[in-house]
């Protein structure tokens, strides 16, 4: 049985650069800037879908995209238009799957730390 491993952004760009690179004559590596900007949204859309089957993806300094199962609401519930003041009655929702970022610690406190802006 293969065994299961976590995706790893910077090995799939990485592997995609090594695919897409290509060396000149003088021995410079070049990439050409469209198969640049495609193989980072195939990456991007890659993990988007891993976190949608519900598994945590992370991406370096910037945070981690991950799955949230939020709860069906019941209807038929009687309360008040806070704008209006008149009486209405809520609707139900189904529970659904939705994306969730959070962002690290560090990054937090940079756009904390008034000396930054």
């Amino acid at each position: 049985m293969a065994k299961k491993t976590k995706f790893n952004l910077i090995t799939q760009l990485h592997e995609g650069i090594l695919k897409t690179a290509q060396a000149t004559r003088t021995g410079t590596v070049r990439i050409k800037r469209s198969d640049l900007k495609n193989l980072i949204e195939t990456t991007f859309i890659d993990a988007a879908k891993i976190a949608a089957k519900g598994e945590r993806v992370r991406f370096p300094v910037i945070g981690a995209l991950v799955r949230k199962e939020v709860a069906a609401k019941k209807g038929g519930v009687k309360t008040t238009n806070p704008f209006t003041g008149e009486p209405m009655v809520t609707k139900s929702r189904p529970a659904t799957k939705k994306p969730r970022w959070s962002f690290p610690k560090s990054l937090k406190e940079t756009f904390a730390n008034k000396r930054n802006w």
